[in-house]
């Protein structure tokens, strides 16, 4: 093989490895700060591209992507002078990788130490038991005050979530009790409450209880009072018809002696009563004269008869 052939394939190979080593895929959601000779030349996004060999290089590399950051528990001390343990997430994302890239040197330490600045602020600004309350006050308060920092570095902040607020052992025995105290109270409150609701009930049954009956004793007696009402009308109706039906059978025929005998039979057997009901007997003094007491009946049952 002779030198020419050789020094072209040489050449060849070095123009493929070159072309190589300026050529740049970049992913999705990523972009790359290309620097020509040390300077800022141009922003890459998403796709292929050539630089110029020897002279454009890539200098970072940043993900447009959200971004979540642990911020270590840090100790903060609230407004009544309680020291608690606290620790949160802060998302964030890269809107402008040339700022990004020469705004600020790390923008993630700086996120994560602004996070914590401004945390110790907002829950020395607050009681211990409201920063339980104020999360998601404290929590917008963190994510204004980094995002506001946050525009010259080409990185915007999403929101900030605390994750944990751990209270001195102490102080957690104390809510404790607290919280048992309250939990006795409410119990003792919602058993109160059923007793008076009970009392209420049993009140309020005895109540209808007691009218109910009042309703029934009062039907009750107007319906005695009306069946009395209809038996004397009744013994009248037929004690009015009994007289009448004697008044006629007295004008009739043989009526007189009828009713003479009738009234010598019950003379007769009321009297015989009278001896066995009692030890004192009152004995007419013409118990003899059966005929002249029917006589006596009879005339004073002809002057009903003429008065009527």
């Amino acid at each position: 093989m002779n030198a020419p052939l050789i020094a072209l394939l040489v050449l060849t190979g070095l123009i493929v490895i070159v072309l190589l080593k300026s050529a740049v895929i970049v992913p999705q959601k990523k972009e790359y700060i290309v620097e020509r000779l040390g300077k800022y030349n141009k922003s890459l996004g998403a796709g292929f591209h050539i630089l110029m060999p020897f002279l454009d290089r890539v200098a970072y590399r940043y993900s447009m992507k959200e971004e979540v950051i642990d911020i270590p528990s840090q100790t903060c001390i609230t407004k009544d002078n309680v020291t608690v343990e606290v620790d949160g997430l802060i998302y964030l994302q890269v809107v402008d990788s040339k700022r990004a890239a020469y705004g600020i040197n790390d923008y993630r330490m700086a996120a994560s130490q602004l996070a914590q600045t401004t945390l110790r602020s907002c829950v020395g600004r607050i009681d211990l038991d409201k920063t339980f309350e104020e999360r998601e006050t404290i929590n917008s308060q963190v994510v204004e005050s980094i995002d506001l920092a946050a525009q010259t570095w080409g990185v915007k902040v999403l929101r900030y979530e605390v994750k944990d607020i751990i209270p001195p052992e102490s102080v957690k025995k104390a809510m404790e009790a607290q919280m048992t105290a309250e939990r006795e109270k409410r119990a003792a409150i919602a058993r109160s409450e059923g007793e008076r609701q009970s009392t209420i009930n049993r009140a309020e049954g005895d109540r209808q209880d007691a009218i109910l009956r009042s309703e029934g004793e009062k039907q009750r007696r107007i319906n005695e009072a009306q069946g009395e009402a209809q038996e004397i009308l009744t013994v009248a109706q037929a004690t009015a018809e009994g007289l009448s039906t004697i008044a006629r059978q007295l004008e009739m025929p043989g009526g007189q002696n009828a009713a003479s005998l009738r009234i010598a039979e019950q003379y007769v057997n009321e009297f015989g009563k009278l001896a066995k009901t009692s030890n004192t007997l009152v004995i007419p003094a013409n118990i003899g004269d059966l005929a002249g007491m029917v006589s006596t009946a009879m005339t004073a049952l002809q002057t009903v008869k003429t008065q009527k």
